[in-house]
């Protein structure tokens, strides 16, 4: 009979996420796991079927976190150009001192999309669910006057999904903030 598990699982995950966030996947062992996680090598290989595997459910917890709070902030009452500055925002603030530096959807394409099909579609699919919240949001706000009539909301939505990634990476590359918030001005100009 196999003994049962004497550990949170979704902590687990989150432990993991966060390794995986700060060194990226291929830098980060499997005793690297084994010590943000607390679990032993069995531990790990008996519940997440090894590395891959939990890197997927760490990434997908990771998107479903940041999708949660996308869809909660476009959803809302806020002018669409607050909701858009917000997400800018987002990009350009200094990390919380508990979370590693840049963002691990963005680190991810970089490192394993190019020779990863099962992690690319994963990132394909979130990035194609973070453009409809917002294709969402800028239809709306089109509706109610806040938008110029010939400003195409799917474009927006393209657009501002590509410059949070533009800004993670120049953030993750040591650019300053007053670089960052300077393109995240000029990309909310174009609301």
């Amino acid at each position: 009979m196999a003994r049962p598990r004497t550990f949170d699982e979704d902590s687990a995950v989150e432990a993991a996420m966060r390794a995986f966030w700060r060194a990226g996947y291929e830098a980060t062992s499997t005793q690297d796991l084994c010590a943000a996680t607390g679990l032993g090598r069995s531990s790990v290989y008996n519940t997440f079927a090894g590395k891959h595997d939990l890197f997927r459910r760490a990434l997908r917890r990771y998107m479903d976190q940041r999708d949660a709070a996308l869809a909660e902030l476009m959803d809302g009452e806020r002018p669409i150009r607050e909701k858009v500055a917000t997400v800018l925002g987002w990009a350009v603030a200094p990390p919380d001192p508990d979370d590693p530096d840049g963002c691990l959807v963005v680190n991810t394409m970089i490192e394993l999309a190019p020779r990863d099909p099962e992690v690319a579609g994963m990132l394909r699919r979130d990035n194609e669910l973070r453009v409809r919240i917002m294709r969402a949001a800028f239809e709306d706000a089109r509706a109610r006057g806040e938008l110029a009539p010939d400003k195409e909301p799917l474009a927006l939505a393209r657009f501002v999904t590509a410059a949070v990634s533009g800004l993670r990476v120049l953030a993750r590359g040591g650019a300053d903030r007053a670089t960052l918030e300077s393109v995240a001005r000029t990309a909310l100009d174009v609301l």
